[in-house]
């Protein structure tokens, strides 16, 4: 198995933001949108941890009619990215952008009838506190759904990966840094993210059951249960 290897905790720079904002996240996108939405009747108010750009929260609402999202990170850039999107999407009065670390959530014990996450945990040198922190906010009988990348278990199947769904090399030589910086950020990633074991293994002595974590992909695991 491959040594997990951090990356920064905060990607807050306007080339970063820009560049994740640039990758190619429709499919996977919908796809979690997909398996949330099948997990059962959403509530008015959802939290997103670890927002990004906030292209979860723009799928959410243009496929749940009323629903309204707390779309929160730690970025500044990103959250500007993430406001310019959602003008463009024309659903700003339904998302609110809060600047908010994950560790350390600004809400009270059960504000939040969902709270779900993709994508963030990989950021965190040790997560538990944000498994923690979504826990408690979650209000009892809520859901809990999060998803981020799994650690491949080899450099060959990390360069498959990597191959797989790094995009594709642009034909314009002006983009090309930008098509290279992405595929380094994919990687990166894959590389400071856990395994469906290291998952379990923080979230059982919260309360959580085992059986809540599972692979989902040849490259993501989610967690997906309702507070007890």
């Amino acid at each position: 198995m491959l040594a997990r290897v951090l990356e920064p905790e905060v990607m807050d720079t306007a080339e970063e933001a820009r560049d994740y904002d640039a990758m190619d996240h429709v499919a996977v996108n919908v796809r979690f949108v997909d398996d949330l939405i099948a997990e059962g009747p959403l509530p008015h108010t959802i939290l997103d941890v670890g927002t990004g750009t906030a292209r979860i929260p723009i799928e959410i609402c243009a496929r749940v009619p009323k629903v309204e999202v707390v779309a929160i990170d730690l970025a500044h850039h990103m959250l500007t990215v993430a406001k310019e999107n959602l003008v463009q999407a024309g659903i700003a009065a339904r998302v609110r952008l809060e600047r908010v670390d994950a560790k350390a959530l600004a809400y009270e014990a059960g504000s939040f009838g969902a709270t779900v996450s993709n994508s963030i945990v990989h950021h965190i040198p040790e997560p538990a506190r944000v498994f923690h922190e979504i826990w408690r906010v979650t209000q009892p009988g809520g859901l809990v759904f999060i998803r981020d990348l799994a650690r491949p278990e080899t450099d060959a199947v990390l360069d498959e990966i990597v191959e797989r769904y790094g995009g594709r090399m642009r034909s314009d030589d002006a983009l090309v840094p930008s098509f290279k910086r992405q595929r380094f950020l994919f990687r990166a990633s894959l590389c400071a993210s856990l395994t469906v074991d290291e998952v379990v293994a923080i979230v059982v002595p919260l309360g959580l059951p085992k059986s809540a974590v599972s692979m989902t992909s040849d490259r993501h695991w989610t967690l997906s249960t309702r507070r007890t």
